[in-house]
């Protein structure tokens, strides 16, 4: 290795290391505050407390239904999840593969809605729902996650790249579209689907607005509902704060590093950029 690509491959790993350090700080910051008793965010704590304690986390689960709340998110960030692969791998494949009058137009139709904030579509969401009876219900916080034009988008792409002579082959053999689906094209896009899978699962879970608004009653409450309610009016526990954000980072943090091999071959078959 000559002397200038041994120096562009320290200072590539030095900048790397350095881009590291600083992401995972605020992690780590967040982990200290929430063993440090009586934290304060006017302070920064010592990155070693001088009396640690997990009595933050033990406050947070007997004070408040705080393993309620938990199974909540998971509930609806499974279902969630589960549905939108269904929705969203049906969709591009009549996308991809079913020749129709105007895919296109409907495919960049669908794709335009991208482009509108759920802000937007609060009130007549809420308005449909209450027609419908199902405010405060599980039910009513699913129903507009269902259907994921992003993740049509991101399958779509990755059916795209799967050889349309397979299709055929399987026609030839007497397999219908769903055996075709089932059999040639969920095998080839399994890194698409468990980037779908995290995107789908984070999403649900970190949803503040929505639930907030349909979710009326305690019990039904989701994590980042729960969070921001810890947070009192004149007095903070930034410790039990604290806790409740890495008990919330926990689920996602073990499912990135789960599916993190087919996250990236997803995004880079994709094309997504």
């Amino acid at each position: 290795m000559s002397t200038r690509r041994l120096v562009l491959f320290i200072l590539l790993h030095v900048v790397i290391i350095v881009g590291a350090i600083v992401m995972f700080f605020p992690f780590l910051w967040t982990i200290i505050t929430s063993i440090t008793p009586g934290a304060s965010l006017t302070s920064t704590p010592a990155l070693i407390p001088a009396n640690p304690s997990l009595g933050a986390y033990g406050r947070l689960f007997t004070e408040r239904p705080f393993g309620q709340v938990i199974l909540n998110s998971i509930l609806l960030a499974a279902i969630t999840t589960v549905v939108q692969l269904v929705t969203s791998s049906t969709a591009a494949y009549a996308f991809s593969r079913l020749p129709f009058r105007g895919r296109t137009l409907v495919f960049g139709l669908y794709l335009a809605t991208m482009m509108i904030p759920l802000q937007v579509l609060i009130v007549p969401l809420f308005v449909e729902l209450k027609t419908f009876g199902l405010i405060d219900s599980y039910l009513g916080a699913l129903l507009p996650t269902f259907a994921s034009a992003f993740g049509i988008f991101l399958l779509r792409q990755a059916i795209n790249q799967v050889p349309v002579e397979l299709d055929e082959a399987a026609t030839l053999d007497g397999a219908g579209h769903f055996r075709t689906f089932w059999s040639i094209i969920v095998p080839n896009i399994r890194p698409a689907l468990a980037t779908l899978v995290v995107f789908s699962f984070m999403s649900s879970w970190n949803s503040f607005l929505w639930p907030l608004i349909v979710l009326r009653s305690p019990e039904l409450q989701t994590l980042p509902i729960a969070l921001a309610g810890l947070q009192g009016q004149y007095i903070s526990d930034w410790d039990v704060i604290m806790a409740g954000s890495v008990v919330s980072v926990l689920p996602i943090l073990a499912i990135y590093i789960f599916a993190q091999r087919y996250v990236v071959q997803g995004v880079a078959s994709s094309g997504i950029k």
